[in-house]
C-alpha cells in the first residue's frame, strides 16, 4: 500500500468556543493539507482529541472529511481504544466509505500483557473491513507493544500492514524492520524522530506538526525517502525548535496555537486539555517569524 510512504498528518479537530465542532475550519484545514503536499490524512487519531468526541461527532467528521477530500489523497480512519468489543461495534456503526485503512491505538489504562495485546489486535484483524495499522505510543497508553508482538501480529495477519511507532526505542524499530514481512510499514509517530527512523528504514511519518507546516514536513519526508539526508538534516534542524514548542505543553494544544497564528483555525481544546500558556504562545509567534 503505497499510501503509507512519505508524509501523513495526524489531523486535529477544530472546535468553536462553545465546544461544538468547527466544520468550516475543518474544511479549511483539509484544503491547507492537500495544497501543502501532504501524502495522506489520518482522521481521528489521538491528536484529534478523539477521547472527548461522541460517536455522532466522530461519524460527522469521518463523513465530512471523506466528502471534502473526495479521493484526492488517501484517508486513514482512527478507530481504537481500550474496549475491544466497542471497537468491533464501531466497525458496524461508522460509514468508512472513502477510507483506505484503519489506525488503531493500543489499549490505554488497562495495561494488558503482550498476549492481551495480541488477542486484542487479533479480534480487530478478524473483524476489520480495512487493512490495519497498529499504533504504539507508550507515553499515552501506559504499555508498550513489544517488537516481538508486532512481528507476531505482522506474520500472522496479512491485513495488519504497518505500525505507527512512538516508543522512542530504536532497538525495537530495528527488530521490527528485520523480522516483519516485506512490505510491512514502520511509520514514525514522532516528528522529531522522522530523520533517524528513516535512516533505519521507516517509510515516513504520521505528523502532528504537518497540521501547521505540511509543505515543510512533506519535503523532509521526501528527502528522507530519496536518501538525501544532507538536505533532510537541514530541514530537520530548521524545524527542531518549532517541534519542541509544539509538544512542550501537550498535544494538540501546541499545534493548535500555531494554527491560530497562521489563520487556519482557533486554538480551542476540549477539557481536560487546555490551551498553551502565554509564554509558550509568544515563543511560538517568535519562532514562526524566524521560520
Amino acid at each position: 500500500m503505497k499510501a503509507l510512504t512519505g508524509s501523513g498528518v495526524a489531523l486535529i479537530t477544530p472546535f468553536n468556543e462553545d465546544d461544538t465542532l468547527d466544520i468550516p475550519s475543518l474544511d479549511k484545514l483539509i484544503e491547507y493539507q492537500i495544497t501543502g503536499g501532504i501524502d495522506y490524512i489520518v482522521v481521528l487519531g489521538t491528536t484529534g482529541e478523539t477521547a472527548t468526541l461522541n460517536k455522532k461527532e466522530k461519524q460527522e467528521i469521518f463523513k465530512t472529511i471523506a466528502e471534502k477530500v473526495n479521493g484526492r489523497v488517501p484517508l486513514i480512519a482512527g478507530i481504537g481504544g481500550n474496549n475491544t468489543k466497542d471497537i468491533l461495534d464501531e466497525f458496524d456503526y461508522f460509514d468508512l466509505t472513502g477510507y483506505s485503512a484503519i489506525l488503531s491505538v493500543s489499549p490505554y489504562y488497562n495495561r494488558p500483557t503482550q498476549e492481551g495485546l495480541f488477542q486484542h489486535y487479533k479480534a480487530i484483524a478478524e473483524a476489520s473491513p480495512l487493512p490495519i495499522i497498529l499504533y504504539n505510543v507508550p507515553a499515552r497508553t501506559g504499555s508498550n507493544i513489544q517488537a516481538e508482538t508486532t512481528v507476531r501480529l505482522a506474520n500472522t495477519f496479512k491485513n495488519i500492514i504497518g505500525i505507527k511507532e512512538a516508543s522512542g526505542n530504536f532497538h525495537q524499530y530495528s527488530t521490527i524492520i528485520r523480522d516483519t514481512p516485506a512490505g510491512f510499514f514502520l511509520i514514525s509517530g514522532d516528528d522529531a524522530l522522522l530523520l533517524p527512523m528513516a535512516a533505519l528504514g521507516a517509510s515516513g511519518v504520521i505528523s502532528v506538526l504537518a497540521n501547521a507546516l505540511p509543505t515543510q514536513v512533506s519535503r523532509l519526508a521526501k528527502m528522507c525517502n530519496e536518501n538525501n539526508f544532507e538536505e533532510a538534516r537541514k530541514i530537520h534542524t530548521m524545524l527542531s525548535k518549532i517541534i519542541d514548542l509544539c509538544f512542550i505543553e501537550g498535544n494538540p494544544a501546541g499545534v493548535k496555537a500555531i494554527l491560530k497564528q497562521l489563520g487556519i483555525c482557533g486554538e480551542k481544546t476540549r477539557l481536560p486539555l487546555t490551551s498553551v500558556s502565554d509564554e509558550t504562545r509568544n515563543n511560538i509567534i517568535r519562532e514562526l517569524k524566524n521560520l
